[in-house]
């Protein structure tokens, strides 16, 4: 009885031990088992269900893929508009203007090899040649044989100081030339627009038959000025309009008493054209003197108070007409034509033929009337 109490203390106690021994087990197996390990086998060890399938979880769990972010469009650059500013000074205001003068509807583009008016005065941007290079202005040439069909023996004027009483023994036909130049001083004064041109013309009449009185010079016309032109772009009367300015001119023969003439006027230009065709108005005013020392005081009654030049090139052929009344009526009406043709002769010669009626041909006979017709050489021609 005893010995089987005592066997069942000792199985118990072997019992106690075995169990301590498996829960160390089983506690330092779990103290040496990685957090996350790296192999089956290391899952299989486990005891614990969770556990093992925690581990299996960490060894068959694919790796998280890397997240691809997506492209980031950039978004369209918006086009900023440029507010317009608008012009707040007086000179700002003026260039605005002035640089975009365009009335009655715009013209063709301007093309620099072509437009008759702006090889003559440099219009477009393309044409500039800045400042101080000469060139002509008005017809150069010279002709030998000048005729009239009225000699002014008595030059006259409502000034008595001015009235010649002797006769001056001239003859109907003489010579005459002309040269006249021009430059530009100052370019695109307001924005790209606005050219400021000098010129300078001086037409001679010389006596060069007339032996009996030593060939003198009959009359001399000397004629600076100084002229703001602008380009313009519009359209009237199927012509395109491409210029606008306003012309200084002072004008004289430089002679004494009584053969002295002389006047100052602002002359107001608008020149229009198409294809070979160009046309120059020119209306002007006269400044006024002192009546004392006017030498010619109704001198607009004659010569005028403005122009109308027409321009045409064929082939090599350049003709011009040119009219001038006084635009009144009655016995103050009075005007005068002029023709011009420039034409080849071999080369690079040219001729020049000149026909005349009416009042003015000259200051010295800017109130008498006569016809004149010249032939001669061209030197330098309008184009």
């Amino acid at each position: 009885m005893a010995f089987k109490q005592f066997e069942r203390t000792s199985l118990e106690l072997s019992m106690g031990i075995v169990l301590s021994c498996l829960c160390a087990s089983v506690t330092y197996a779990d103290t040496l088992a990685p957090a996350n390990p790296a192999t089956v086998d290391a899952c299989v060890a486990l005891a614990s269900n969770a556990d093992r399938l925690a581990c299996y979880d960490s060894v068959f769990k694919p790796a998280a893929l890397p997240v691809v972010q997506a492209a980031v469009v950039p978004e369209p650059v918006k086009k900023i508009d440029q507010p317009v500013v608008q012009p707040t000074t007086l000179k700002e205001k003026v260039v605005d203007t002035v640089s975009n003068i365009k009335v009655i509807g715009k013209a063709p583009t301007l093309e620099p090899t072509t437009s008759l008016l702006d090889q003559r005065w440099e219009l477009s941007e393309k044409s500039k040649l800045g400042v101080w290079n000469i060139r002509a202005y008005q017809p150069v040439y010279l002709l030998p044989v000048f005729w009239t069909s009225d000699k002014n023996e008595f030059p006259s004027s409502p000034n008595p100081n001015n009235t010649v009483t002797d006769a001056q023994n001239l003859k109907s036909t003489e010579s005459k030339f002309q040269i006249s130049l021009k430059t530009k001083a100052w370019e695109n004064i307001f924005g790209n627009n606005g050219d400021l041109w000098v010129g300078y013309t001086q037409s001679s009449r010389w006596q060069t038959f007339n032996a009996e009185e030593s060939r003198p010079f009959r009359e001399t016309n000397y004629e600076p000025e100084a002229s703001l032109m602008f380009r313009t772009n519009y359209e009237l009367l199927g012509l395109d309009g491409r210029l606008l300015g306003v012309t200084l001119n002072h004008q004289s023969n430089g002679r004494s008493d009584p053969l002295s003439r002389s006047w100052n006027r602002v002359i107001f230009n608008v020149g229009l054209e198409r294809g070979n065709f160009a046309l120059m108005l020119r209306p002007w005013i006269r400044l006024e003197e002192d009546s004392k020392d006017d030498n010619n005081p109704d001198m607009e009654d004659y010569i005028g108070r403005g122009d109308l030049t027409a321009f045409y090139k064929w082939k090599q052929n350049d003709f011009s007409l040119m009219l001038r009344h006084s635009l009144k009526g009655g016995d103050d009406s009075h005007g005068a034509v002029q023709f011009d043709w420039a034409f080849p002769i071999s080369g690079k010669l040219r001729g020049h033929f000149q026909l005349f009626n009416g009042y003015g041909e000259s200051l010295i006979d800017y109130n008498h009337r006569a016809t004149y017709a010249g032939l001669g050489v061209s030197l330098l021609n309008w184009y």
